[in-house]
């Protein structure tokens, strides 16, 4: 009987594949990426507890959920923040200039933010920018914040909230 690849060796041989799927999934290369190296994570960790029948199935199963988790989040975000895709604002921005009413008005904007960031609990405001300016997922948000994943999901959630009605977006 062979003795097991080690979970290293399964991830780095399956790699690009693991990448070429979950960006058809996320669709975006930066996106799949993340989730490709938040997949590893979780599946070292798993394959350090237990002994894993078939590594590159549990392997894709994770990509799949995590892939799956971003579209769901970003779903979300989209009906929260309508037209706030960042990739595609950013590269509609690229090499335009913005104009000063323009300027004004995104610093105004900027402005109502950071007051509506303010007027939130010390809890929900740490949980909204680990989330959106950290990139902190909600199970990370959760341990530092020795919270449930759900109660954190709700923290931001309630955040979102807040921030789209004090800027007056739908």
């Amino acid at each position: 009987m062979a003795a097991p690849e080690s979970g290293l060796a399964v991830f780095m041989e399956h790699r690009e594949s693991l990448l070429i799927y979950a960006r058809r999934l996320v669709r975006d290369r930066s996106g799949a990426e993340d989730v490709v190296q938040e997949a590893w994570l979780r599946f070292d960790e798993a394959s350090r507890r237990q002994l894993l029948g078939q590594p590159l199935s549990y392997l894709y199963r994770i990509v799949h959920n995590l892939a799956l988790d971003v579209c769901r989040r970003r779903a979300r975000e989209g009906r929260i923040f309508p037209g706030t895709d960042p990739e595609a604002a950013a590269e509609a921005s690229a090499g335009h200039e913005t104009s000063p009413e323009a300027g004004a008005l995104y610093r105004e904007q900027l402005l109502l933010l950071a007051e509506a960031l303010n007027e939130l609990p010390e809890r929900t405001r740490i949980a909204f920018e680990m989330h959106r300016f950290a990139g902190c997922k909600l199970r990370e948000i959760a341990e530092c914040l020795d919270i449930s994943v759900p109660f954190a999901q709700a923290l931001v959630a309630e955040a979102l909230r807040h921030c789209r009605k004090r800027l007056g977006w739908p």
